[in-house]
């Protein structure tokens, strides 16, 4: 009896401890880039039922979406939820994960992606969107959408991706084994540019439209239905870059699209004027703005969002604090680059 008992208790043991290594082995060696693992990981550590809009979308949605100015200005608790090139179909489980968690008011789509991006899989990024996304049904969901089957074992589990990292490993990774939830939660997504790259204004004004594939559209009247069937408010974007004139056919038939289901587009690359966007100085490269310009962007894009959605501001209430310290870390990343803080 006792033997049996000893030798039940030995596995349960070894257990514990082979979950114990793996848990700890995966925190340290896991990538920890801000091109979408951060974002996606740090997502979890948000206090539940706290983020009243969620942005989602490309690496344009958490280098253009400044989250501390949003709270420190308005009083909006926002995630930029996005990882870089993410195609809709990614975007679209993206939404379907942060749900399980928060109840989002408001959902912001950048339409980058599919405008720029055309291939059915697109396999480039496809680990930086993929490895900070726990294990659920709606993993496999996502990687079945996302790549071929005979590709499925080259990027799940995540540790194939990163398991021969022992050599990199450097003192963040070491540190992220003991940071606490907490921690974590003071992370909005939110991560600026410090380049300054002058760039040259796009001519703007054809109303051609085309080049959505059909994937893509599957997926954004998937993510319009489901906003619809959750009562979420959708709010669809563009936020500014070099666009290109085949970029514009595609925000022209979104356009029409949106218009088919009453839902607001705004393809901010028209409104440069009214956000004081400055060619020579805002941008870090053609593609993304840098802090100043994100600044500018993000105090835009704010002011439409209070005008037309019923946002909450939530300063001063103490389950919201993580939104200071986030506030906090920004300001500090800033002075820290020598930049002023805007």
């Amino acid at each position: 009896m006792w033997t049996k008992a000893i030798k039940y208790t030995k596995f349960i043991i070894l257990l514990v401890a082979l979950f114990v290594s793996y848990y700890a082995m995966d925190r340290v060696l896991s990538f920890k880039t801000a091109h979408g693992i951060c974002q996606a990981r740090d997502m979890y550590a948000q206090p539940r039922d706290t983020v009243d809009v969620v942005f989602l979308g490309s690496s344009h949605i958490h280098c253009d979406v400044n989250t501390a100015l949003l709270w420190r200005d308005y009083g909006i608790a926002a995630y930029d939820y996005s990882a870089a090139e993410q195609p809709l179909w990614i975007t679209y489980h993206y939404l379907q994960e942060i749900c399980k968690y928060q109840q989002p008011r408001l959902v912001v789509l950048d339409l980058y992606g599919p405008a720029r991006f055309k291939d059915d899989y697109q396999y480039y990024w496809l680990s930086e969107n993929l490895n900070g996304f726990r294990f659920s049904m709606n993993k496999i969901n996502l990687l079945r959408a996302s790549c071929e089957p005979s590709k499925y074992f080259d990027y799940f589990p995540s540790l194939v991706t990163y398991h021969m990292r022992y050599a990199e490993l450097e003192s963040e990774d070491w540190d992220y084994l003991f940071e606490s939830q907490s921690d974590r939660a003071a992370f909005k997504g939110y991560t600026p540019y410090f380049h300054t790259v002058p760039q040259s204004e796009p001519t703007l004004g054809d109303t051609d439209q085309g080049g959505l594939t059909s994937k893509s559209r599957k997926y954004l009247e998937n993510i319009i239905e489901y906003c619809k069937d959750h009562n979420i408010d959708l709010f669809l974007t563009v936020t500014p870059y070099i666009t290109t004139f085949q970029d514009e056919l595609v925000y022209n038939q979104v356009h029409d699209i949106a218009n088919s289901y009453g839902i607001k587009f705004d393809s901010t690359n028209y409104s440069y004027d009214t956000m004081g966007i400055n060619f020579e100085e805002d941008f870090n490269d053609e593609s993304h703005l840098n802090y100043y310009g994100s600044c500018k962007f993000t105090k835009y894009i704010a002011d439409s969002i209070k005008a037309n959605y019923d946002i909450p501001d939530r300063r001063g209430d103490d389950r919201w604090e993580s939104w200071d310290r986030n506030v906090e870390m920004i300001n500090q990343e800033v002075a820290e680059m020598g930049w002023e803080i805007r």
